[in-house]
């Protein structure tokens, strides 16, 4: 089966997460991505403290397995002239430096529409390119903290708390990957070129509508909730089990409330005045999630999980990355090969695009070592 986006070739000037995210999910749908790397090569090549890896650092393999990297210093008219020959066989062109860089490096939106005119581009920027803070430095945690986010986990009160994972690198990603589809759908409808501008701040306010909509339409910002369920139930809350694990409860809907005053032996709260419905049950949420936290401590953490679940009462062990990448179907993970290190291994494996495809399959993809297609690409370039 071809995956949808074969006979897609895409340009990749971009460094680092967010823009190498896009051409990666891109890529794992049967795009062919050129990654033009600086001579010392992307930033993420070396990321962390473990150099084992020469250059192919879990940060960098995260977003780039199965790309192609050649480096080329588009100072340099020979190099430029490269990226050019490229670019023109190319349907998108993915970068994400400063704002207004790209174009002073003569490869700007103009320009590349002279090379190939129906060109999909994208830039993607911390502010967007345009408006007083597009100069403005940008990284992960830096969009986390402008845009609100760390002021949605934790408790009232609370200092403010960093997501721990490079979200806004990967939500940006996917959204630049989602304007990247878009507009391929266009030009297929005869709409030509596009250009598409990315901003990590806006992205982060398009993922965040559930927090930011209640503003909008109110003028009042959500409370921190800490680990209570965006219902601001006490029945969806974390507890702790009698084996000092923990589990988190979804029991927002009417039905679900009941089932689990069954399964846990208190039929009673279904005729408490203090518990019967969901606005007592706010109204009097400590008393609720003090009776409910006795029960859950009354048993394992992984026995509640599995009963629960087979009653249809939404409840989840909280687990560690590694004990949770073992509940994923076989099929979520890739096949991962390093180069030099043999063939694919059972344990060497990377994410899946997030979502299955019937019919389609992921073959085993390889990280590239610096400029490691360089004579590939070149021999390409010169066989057109």
């Amino acid at each position: 089966m071809t995956q949808p986006l074969a006979g897609i070739r895409i340009a990749d000037f971009s460094h680092v997460m967010a823009g190498p995210y896009a051409s990666h999910l891109l890529s794992l749908m049967g795009a062919e991505v050129i990654k033009i790397e600086p001579p010392h090569g992307d930033s993420f090549r070396n990321y962390g403290a473990d150099q084992s890896l020469e250059g192919l650092s879990p940060a960098f393999i995260a977003a780039n397995a199965g790309k192609k990297s050649i480096a080329l210093d588009l100072k340099k008219p020979e190099d430029l002239n490269t990226a050019r020959a490229i670019i023109a066989r190319c349907d998108v062109l993915i970068e994400n430096f400063r704002p207004g860089v790209i174009t002073r490096l003569g490869l700007g939106y103009d320009a590349v529409k002279a090379l190939r005119p129906d060109i999909v581009y994208c830039s993607v920027s911390g502010y967007g390119q345009d408006g007083p803070q597009r100069d403005w430095p940008a990284i992960d945690n830096i969009v986390q903290a402008t845009s609100g986010m760390m002021m949605l986990s934790g408790e009232e009160g609370d200092p403010p708390v960093r997501v721990g994972f490079p979200l806004v690198d990967t939500l940006t990603g996917q959204t630049a990957a989602f304007a990247i589809l878009s507009a391929l759908i266009r030009r297929m409808q005869g709409g030509g070129s596009s250009y598409i501008d990315v901003s990590m701040f806006e992205a982060s306010l398009s993922f965040m509508t559930s927090a930011v909509t209640p503003f909008l339409v109110t003028g009042q910002a959500m409370s921190r909730m800490g680990n209570t369920g965006y219902s601001g139930l006490p029945t969806a809350s974390l507890f702790t089990a009698r084996d000092g694990r923990q589990i988190s409860l979804g029991v927002v809907q009417p039905g679900q409330f009941a089932a689990l005053a069954r399964y846990v032996g208190r039929e009673d709260w279904l005729d408490n005045p203090l518990f019967a419905t969901p606005e007592a049950r706010r109204a009097h949420f400590d008393a609720m999630k003090a009776e409910l936290a006795a029960v859950i401590a009354e048993r394992d953490a992984a026995d509640w999980e599995a009963g629960m679940s087979a009653a249809g009462i939404p409840c989840g062990m909280v687990r560690r990355v590694d004990e949770a990448q073992s509940l994923a179907r076989p099929d979520a993970l890739i096949a991962l090969e390093l180069p030099g290190r043999g063939g694919p291994s059972e344990a060497v494996k990377v994410p899946g695009v997030g979502f299955r495809l019937t019919p389609g399959e992921y073959g085993t993809i390889t990280p590239p070592r610096l400029d490691g297609d360089r004579q590939a690409i070149l021999d390409w370039l010169s066989a057109d």
